[in-house]
């Protein structure tokens, strides 16, 4: 076997990359990853606040830059204004992370039809329109990375942040979550299988349970029950998933493509698949 490089494996060094959702929960631990091993790092989110605050902290870590461009990723027209900012900013994009979403839970009795509608809209249509908006920024990032014979030296990368509830039924009621996930896991697959002949490689992360405010309810009051469901014997921390990301976006990651990494401490491995099981 020849000798090859380890040295600059997980390097992302001035990579520019756009996390919605970035200005908390498993988004803003994603985009601390980035920062903090150099990357330019835009962040969204619907709260111009939350956007400062976060992109303020993150910028005093170092030693890449966080900026912000918050937009309500519900409306197409928020979506097209944020592309259209993310280029006249920069010429290329070397990483999205969709990793905006919205969760609801509710009896099937009860489960209202606007919530399908809310959800469905942010966890999986958002993410094609986002994706499909950006795709000259990635297209120029994957040609920047340099073309041999065809092949891309450095891809452009899509990361969807999905979860264990798209894999496996979950044992409480969040039928238009779940669901949403599932089919986001599918198209990251699509996504994969038709833009990676043009250098843009597409994975998700299914996560498990993390601490984030989406989760903070559920951990609160059912917590040890989700422990003792999780080989690992804790939940997920920002390493875990900003590790994770670290490694699709960079070099160790580069032949992945079309996949879905579990992140869950094994939790799927031991998630019950009965609908009527309650926490």
């Amino acid at each position: 076997m020849s000798s090859f490089d380890v040295s600059n494996l997980f390097n992302v060094s001035g990579k520019v990359v756009l996390v919605t959702g970035g200005s908390r929960g498993i988004g803003k631990m994603i985009a601390t990853g980035f920062v903090k091993n150099g990357a330019k790092v835009y962040i969204s989110s619907r709260s111009p606040k939350d956007c400062e605050v976060t992109a303020k902290e993150l910028n005093a870590l170092g030693p890449g830059q966080c900026v912000t461009i918050p937009a309500d990723l519900q409306k197409v027209q928020e979506v097209e204004r944020l592309a259209k900012e993310l280029s006249s900013k920069e010429k290329v994009l070397h990483v999205l992370v969709n990793n905006a979403g919205a969760a609801w839970g509710s009896t099937i009795e009860e489960y209202p039809d606007d919530a399908w509608t809310k959800v469905l809209t942010l966890n999986l249509q958002r993410v094609f329109t986002l994706t499909q908006k950006c795709l000259p920024l990635l297209r120029a990032a994957a040609e920047a990375g340099g073309v041999t014979d065809e092949v891309y030296h450095d891809p452009a990368r899509i990361i969807n942040i999905g979860s264990v509830e798209g894999l496996g039924v979950p044992n409480h009621e969040t039928y238009a979550y779940s669901a949403s996930k599932a089919a986001l896991h599918h198209l990251s697959r699509n996504l994969g299988g038709r833009l990676g002949w043009e250098g843009i490689h597409s994975n998700t992360i299914a996560c498990g349970p993390f601490e984030s405010k989406m989760m903070a309810h559920t951990l609160k009051t059912t917590g040890h029950l989700i422990l003792a469901e999780i080989p690992a014997r804790r939940i997920g921390t920002p390493e875990d998933v900003a590790g994770t990301a670290l490694f699709l976006a960079s070099r160790a990651g580069s032949y992945v493509n079309g996949a879905t990494i579990t992140l869950d401490g094994g939790h799927l491995a031991r998630m019950p698949i009965a609908a009527h099981a309650k926490l």
